[in-house]
Parts: C-alpha cells; sequence; structure tokens
C-alpha cells in the first residue's frame, strides 16, 4: 500500500480550482493500492512561524517542557507525513504573485537544519528521501515561463533544498480571464494530471 499526502492551500476550501484538480487526480488512482492522507490548511491553518517555536526544536527533547513539546509537535507531525509518504500532491493557488501564506508557514515548518536538510563544507544537503511531488498550480491570470511567476523557482528551490527533486507541476492558467479561458485550462490540467497518475499507478 503507497502513501498519497494532498496538502491543499486554497482559502477557496473544495471550491478551489486547486483542490478539485488534487481530487481529480487522487480519483484516477487505484484505491485498492494508495492510503490518502490529506492536510488542508483551509480547515486546519498552521500558524505563522515564531522565535518560541523554533527554540522548543532547539531544545533537547528531554529538556522540553510540556509546552515546547506542543510546539515543537506542529512540526514533528508535518515532517513524518511526509516522510511516510510515497508522493505528495501539492495544491498551490497564486495569490499577489506568489504562494499562500498558511502554505509558508507549513514550509518553515518543514524546513529544520539537521531534520531535513543539513550544511556541509560542499554546501547544503537535503535529508528526505526523494519520491515524486505533484503541483498544481492555479492561477487567474497567465504567468508560467515569465517573470511575474515567482511560485514555481520558490517550488524548485525549497523542495530541492530538502532532497526532493522529482517535481511536475501542472498548470492551469487564466481562469479569471473567461469561461473559454478557464475551460481550456482546465481541460489542458485534466489531460496532464490523467498522465502523471497513470505513471504513478503503474
Amino acid at each position: 500500500m503507497k502513501h498519497i499526502l494532498v496538502i491543499n492551500s486554497s482559502i477557496n476550501g473544495d471550491k478551489g480550482h486547486s483542490v478539485q484538480l488534487a481530487q481529480q487526480f487522487i480519483a484516477q488512482l487505484p484505491q485498492d493500492r494508495f492510503k490518502l492522507d490529506t492536510l488542508d490548511l483551509n480547515v486546519t491553518p498552521v500558524p505563522h512561524l515564531d522565535m518560541t517555536e523554533m527554540a522548543a526544536w532547539m531544545t533537547p527533547v528531554d529538556q522540553r517542557s510540556i509546552e515546547q513539546q506542543r510546539l515543537a509537535a506542529i512540526s514533528d507531525d508535518i515532517i513524518a507525513r511526509i516522510k511516510l509518504a510515497d508522493v505528495i500532491v501539492l495544491g498551490v493557488p497564486m495569490y499577489n504573485f506568489g504562494i499562500p501564506s498558511q502554505l509558508k508557514a507549513l514550509f518553515d515548518r518543514v524546513a529544520r537544519a539537521g531534520v531535513t536538510f543539513k550544511y556541509t563544507e560542499q554546501g547544503p544537503v537535503g535529508l528526505l528521501d526523494d519520491k515524486p511531488v505533484v503541483i498544481f498550480a492555479t492561477r487567474g491570470g497567465v504567468y508560467q515561463g515569465s517573470t511575474m511567476d515567482s511560485q514555481t523557482p520558490f517550488l524548485q528551490s525549497f523542495f530541492n533544498f530538502v532532497g526532493l527533486k522529482k517535481l511536475q507541476f501542472i498548470y492551469a492558467e487564466g481562469l479569471n480571464m473567461g469561461a473559454e479561458s478557464q475551460q481550456a485550462a482546465l481541460n489542458a490540467a485534466m489531460v496532464s494530471l490523467t498522465e502523471i497518475s497513470a505513471k504513478i499507478a503503474a
């Protein structure tokens, strides 16, 4: 049984295009061979990182207070779910040219020195075992390949930094540029997600 971790970050919940595309992707996988774990940041948001929580990570486990144990558990749980997953599916709408702030808050819990990456004389090395990461990038306008697409290079840099390099982007752009543009974008995304789901299911 393979584990799939779905991380949704749309503030529109189930109405969000990134969420709907992720759901359609999952629906195309053999349900008897894949176990689903969903982390919905709209339902259960992760607070922004502060120094109190970071200090809890840096405190030896056997010396943590009850409050520090609670704070450290936020990051520990997220990282454990990522490590357990064989495939990660990520819904990433574009808000004001960037990723949703709640997704950035989650990423801040994933990047931990000595846990998901380490520094060496040759530079940083990711510590997570590589696995497919399927990213549904949904945008109201058209940005792919332009200097206004800050999401793609950021996501590539972040995941590569912690050791995840098998990234596959599925774009659905122009969603707010009229019904025809929206349908064309969703149709193209469906074609891509069908191809990728077939490869993962093989």
